[in-house]
């Protein structure tokens, strides 16, 4: 007797050891979970099912999350030993009376498989097919009241006891596992609202940088003037598009007012909500142009020091106006193709695509029939460019709308410059509408700028170029009277650029653009002669 007694007493001492090393085990994976990063949180949940897994003799241990729609419950997290086959993904109808035990927060445990009820077939089939289970054991955790998932214990060599002890100790530690991933989960939304806000800020600050590039005197009168039969045409044409979210081509000589056009057509349309974004293909260089439309990642290249949004992106849900398409890159039409064809685009630097709704509307002064058939711009996206031309006539062909545009110009400087304008000549009137107008709309904006700059009574004398000069060469009598126009301006601040009241404030123009611009035009301060001596 009392050789079975300390037999006895030995197996106590050493259920009582495992029971003590249990209980660290459990006590080490909980503190584990206490300040762990929520980056770290799946390899912890595999440890600890590695650990128990070992330690309990177990075959395998799989952590299952029920999807939002209940639905589902995706295998998330598992760990089998060797040779032991691995659950399925996703469980969805499979074990229909477990998965419905789930959804109730009810564990269930069954050491023999072989003794589930005959309504239980196919949970009998499941264990058969996943390499002859025959115990096993699972449990739910919820969160506020809804299951979040279950974990889910299983002996394939074995027909195992799950005695209570032992549930509540597992059941204590899937919730330490469960509250983690919940964190997570709550991590990755707010990580995600953040990217979201991010994106926003991004965007926004776009279109706040594009606009105020945007505004300048000629926005400012978004009133399209004229009652000519060839405006009215026009503006039928724009109502008839606008509601649509066809791509829309204008054409028309330089200064025409296209983007005046393309502007009306956003304003009536279902996107008038959102800004209208815009680039003039002809301003930047090519190496340039590929990031202001796609944007680019940090690093893209040298010199980009950070991420910056594309105005495509700055665009989205809105409409981009791209003036002087005739002049993009070869290389750029075809990913400006794909942009239209399926609504995605890379930024530089970045694999991933980015999906854009996104109305497009183009102008140029260019054939770009002529520049397909000469191998400059590519017939496909001349095609997709080509749904809806708008052809936008000439100054010449509506001379009506002079006297309309003349004095809508007048007003609108008269209040910047403070003066009042009571009277045009007749004469000067009717010279202006006799005149060939090769710059168009712009030529005119800027004689009667001018004009007003100069005038020094009630009465406004605008200086018409001789009607036989443009005969000559239309260009160069445009570029002339720009050149001519800047001058006075410049004399009229003593040459000064710069600050309040200089020639760029008054130009509307940035400084560094009127520097070009004049010496493009070879503009220079005559400087008085030295008295000899």
């Amino acid at each position: 007797m009392e050789k079975n007694s300390g037999s006895s007493n030995a197996d106590v001492a050493v259920q009582l050891a495992e029971r003590l090393e249990f209980e660290a085990l459990l006590s080490s994976l909980s503190a584990t979970f206490i300040n762990v990063p929520v980056t770290e949180v799946d390899h912890k949940i595999e440890q600890g099912l590695q650990k128990i897994v070992d330690f309990l003799g177990f075959d395998r241990s799989s952590v299952w999350r029920v999807s939002p729609d209940k639905n589902r419950m995706v295998c998330t997290h598992t760990y089998a030993l060797p040779g032991i086959k691995q659950p399925p993904a996703v469980l969805s109808g499979v074990v229909p009376v477990w998965e419905a035990m789930v959804h109730q927060d009810r564990i269930f445990r069954i050491s023999d498989v072989d003794e589930l009820p005959d309504e239980l077939w196919r949970e009998k089939e499941y264990c058969r097919e996943q390499g002859g289970i025959k115990s096993i054991m699972f449990i739910p955790a919820s969160v506020g009241g809804t299951v979040v998932g279950f974990i889910t214990f299983v002996s394939n060599s074995v027909n195992r006891e799950w005695p209570d002890d032992l549930i509540q100790r597992l059941r204590l530690l899937w919730e330490v596992f469960a509250n983690a991933l919940e964190r997570k989960r709550a991590d990755q939304k707010i990580q995600h609202a953040l990217a979201e806000i991010e994106k926003l800020k991004d965007r926004l600050e776009a279109e706040n940088i594009y606009l105020r590039d945007q505004i300048s005197i000629e926005h400012k009168h978004e009133r399209i003037i004229g009652q000519s039969d060839a405006l009215r045409k026009v503006l039928v044409q724009v109502d008839q598009v606008a509601a649509t979210d066809s791509t829309v081509l204008i054409l028309g000589e330089t200064g025409t007012g296209k983007e005046l056009i393309a502007r009306s057509i956003h304003e009536v349309s279902g996107r008038s909500g959102r800004a209208m974004i815009k680039l003039n293909c002809a301003a930047l260089p090519a190496t340039l142009i590929e990031a202001e439309l796609f944007g680019r990642e940090k690093g893209a290249y040298t010199g980009a020091s950070s991420r910056q949004t594309g105005r495509f992106e700055a665009a989205n849900g809105s409409t981009i106006f791209l003036d002087e398409i005739g002049e993009l890159s070869y290389e750029l039409q075809s990913k400006l193709l794909r942009v239209l064809q399926e609504g995605q685009f890379e930024r530089l630097g970045s694999p991933r695509p980015v999906d854009v709704d996104v109305r497009v509307i183009a102008a140029t002064n260019r054939d770009l029939s002529q520049a397909v058939k000469e191998g400059r711009f590519r017939q496909d996206l001349y095609y997709r460019l080509n749904v809806f031309p708008i052809t936008v006539p000439p100054l010449r062909e509506r001379r009506e709308d002079i006297p309309l545009l003349v004095w809508a110009m007048v007003k609108e400087f008269g209040k910047f410059f403070g003066k009042t304008i009571e009277r045009i000549p007749r004469k000067n009137m009717d010279d202006l509408e006799r005149y060939g107008w090769p710059g168009n709309i712009r030529e005119l904006r800027n004689m009667v700028e001018r004009a007003m700059i100069l005038s020094k009574g009630p009465t406004l004398i605008i200086d018409v170029p001789d009607s036989s000069s443009t005969s000559a060469s239309s260009a160069m009598s445009f570029a002339e009277f720009e050149r001519m126009h800047i001058i006075a301006v410049m004399e009229s601040t003593d040459w000064r650029v710069r600050g309040k009241n200089g020639a760029a404030e008054i130009l509307r123009l940035k400084p560094t653009t009127l520097d070009a611009k004049m010496k493009k035009l070879g503009i220079k301060r005559k400087l008085p002669a030295r008295l000899p001596g």
